[in-house]
């Protein structure tokens, strides 16, 4: 099937082929071309460019089996969301008024609740609603231009119910028409029954659950909570190690709640991305300098529980790229909407929209490894895409950030 899409505004987010990633000052801009169309071929980028040079062939029907008017909107590609626990049971609005009685997040998880309210909760809940539940989230950050999206287990905290959790993320990468990527994250807190020994717990992830997620070939990557109160840094390397013996790559949740380690582990085993990092230092900056992680952070859940935010600009000064998710999540982030997660990284974190564009696209897109497939406007790209409505600039997206601004997602 040939698809034209005509009368764009402004084609947003170009990039040449095999560009992975912007770091440092590149972040800064975005390749555009105005007046522009574009052609996709079986789903996939076949070229584009400026609408004059269409000539007479955006007349000959027989060139194209569907035509879309894009109105003069921009044409951009689809979020990318790397770090998201979407298949949960249930909510945590009764935390949410703990929150506001002023509790902390430790606060919270000190007291048994947090993570361990949604493991017991998701531990009595059956595969399928679990999967019907998720759906419904997936579909919300579908409909708002979510094209790419990265599951996490964790709310399993025992080897059959991690299991269940990563059977629902492979049963909704089944029915989507989006990228869907699963990370097995039983390191996410000691599990009930195994309170007050930790080492045995950890035992239980590389010893037995880690052999049996790969075993059903449920997950491409391991994460660990590496930070204060959850787990230390050489846990977390026992962790990697035995997830990269069984060929998952290591992503990390490193500095939320305390200067970890966990980005400087990250990098020495070669992590994807190390995420959260609302709390680090000049070191880690330099840990990251010549990496192949990315750092990413998730100012949704900064926003959420008032915690600081990443230091987004000061990695970019430094020449480093950095990653923008949602976080979404029951506890600390429940929203997947990922212009506002752009927004956030305007107004509080104090990055451009084009830095803030590129961060929740093709570093995005890089901090889940589907960079060659999304995250840009490249030709043999997936024609995974946002239609906005007629908008001024680039920079109203996060600006007017509850404007409704998409006219039409088009996933290939």
């Amino acid at each position: 099937m040939r698809t034209l899409i005509y009368n764009i505004g402004t084609l947003a987010g170009i990039l040449p082929q095999g560009k992975r990633m912007l770091a440092g000052r590149e972040m800064g801009s975005v390749g555009c071309i105005d007046r522009a169309y574009l052609i996709a071929n079986e789903g996939i980028i076949e070229e584009f460019g400026e609408e004059e040079c269409l000539k007479g062939k955006a007349q000959d029907k027989s060139l194209f089996d569907r035509r879309i008017d894009a109105g003069g909107g921009y044409v951009m590609p689809t979020f990318c969301d790397s770090h998201t626990h979407i298949v949960y049971a249930g909510c945590r609005d009764g935390e949410f008024r703990d929150k506001i009685q002023g509790l902390s997040y430790e606060e919270i998880a000190a007291r048994g609740g947090g993570i361990l309210n949604s493991a017991d909760l998701l531990h009595s809940t059956s595969e399928d609603e679990l999967f019907r539940q998720a759906m419904v989230r997936v579909e919300e950050v579908m409909a708002k231009g979510t094209g790419a999206v990265e599951i996490k287990s964790g709310y399993g905290l025992t080897t059959e119910d991690e299991l269940k959790m990563l059977r629902v993320i492979r049963r909704i990468r089944e029915v989507v028409p989006i990228e869907v990527r699963a990370t097995f994250l039983g390191a996410h807190a000691v599990g009930r029954a195994w309170r007050g020994n930790q080492e045995g717990y950890v035992d239980l992830v590389c010893r037995e659950m880690i052999p049996a997620v790969a075993g059903e070939g449920l997950a491409e990557f391991v994460d660990v909570f590496c930070d204060e109160g959850f787990f230390t840094v050489d846990q977390t390397a026992r962790i990697l190690e035995a997830g990269a013996a069984h060929g998952l790559k290591p992503k990390i949740h490193a500095n939320e709640l305390a200067v970890s380690g966990g980005v400087q582990v990250g990098v020495r085993y070669g992590a994807l991305s190390v995420d959260h990092l609302e709390r680090t230092t000049d070191e880690e900056i330099e840990a990251l300098r010549g990496s192949t992680t990315m750092p990413t952070m998730l100012p949704g859940a900064s926003f959420f529980l008032g915690m600081p935010y990443g230091r987004a600009k000061d990695y970019i000064r430094a020449g480093l790229p950095v990653a923008l998710a949602s976080d979404y999540n029951p506890g600390s982030s429940p929203s997947g909407d990922m212009r506002f997660v752009m927004a956030l990284g305007c107004i509080r974190m104090r990055l451009t929209p084009e830095e803030a564009f590129n961060a929740c696209t093709i570093n995005s897109a890089y901090a889940m490894g589907v960079d060659h497939i999304l995250g840009s406007i490249t030709p043999g790209k997936k024609a995974s895409l946002i239609i906005t409505r007629p908008i001024p600039s680039l920079a109203f997206i996060p600006y007017a950030h509850q404007t409704p601004f998409i006219s039409e997602v088009v996933f290939g």
